[in-house]
Formats: C-alpha cells, structure tokens, sequence
C-alpha cells in the first residue's frame, strides 16, 4: 500500500513538474510578443479604462467634467473620481517634461 503511495505521489510530482515548465514556457513566450499593458477598469459603472482616460487626457481633456462628457466616466456614483483626476494629473506632468525644440530654435 505504501509504494503505491509513493508511485502516485511521483506521478503527480512528474505531471505537475511538467504543467510548470508549459506555464513557464507561455509566459516567456508572452513575455516576447511584447503585447501592451492590460488596462484597468477605473469606472465601472460606464466600462471606462485607464487607457480611454489616458488618450482623453492626451487628446487635450483638462478636466473631470470635461472627461465625464467624454467617456462617462464618474457620471453615476463617482467612487473613480479620484483615480481618473490621479491619471489626468500623471498625463500632464508628463507632457510638461516633453522638451519643445521648435520652440526654442524660433527664439
């Protein structure tokens, strides 16, 4: 009784040894077709992501009212208010830093 214990325990052990190097093997493989980040819901009452906020925000969407127009995001209970004004402020600060050779070779 006892080695067919330790037959089925080395059975299991061979499967799942096996199962880990296939998992392993497709998240290196995910790892190589360079997909983008998933996106998050940030509303989800309205199915709204944080990629939809990230364009509206780099298309020019200065504000949550404004956002709200656009996607629908936080126009029912508003509990993603605060993530959505989070990405638009990270947007910003980003598009700040963004140098302007034009502009300083016109000068």
């Amino acid at each position: 009784m006892k080695r067919a214990r330790q037959a089925a325990v080395i059975a299991v052990d061979a499967n799942c040894s096996s199962f880990l190097l296939t998992i392993i093997r497709v998240c290196v493989e995910m790892a190589a077709l360079k997909l983008p980040p998933t996106a998050m819901y940030v509303c989800i009452c309205n199915g709204v992501t944080d990629r939809q906020v990230r364009e509206a925000a780099q298309a020019g969407c200065g504000s949550l009212p404004e956002l709200t127009m656009r996607t629908g995001l936080g126009a029912n209970c508003g509990s993603c208010v605060h993530l959505a004004e989070a990405i638009m402020v990270e947007i910003r600060q980003q598009q700040k830093q963004l140098p302007l050779p034009v502009l300083s070779q016109a000068a």
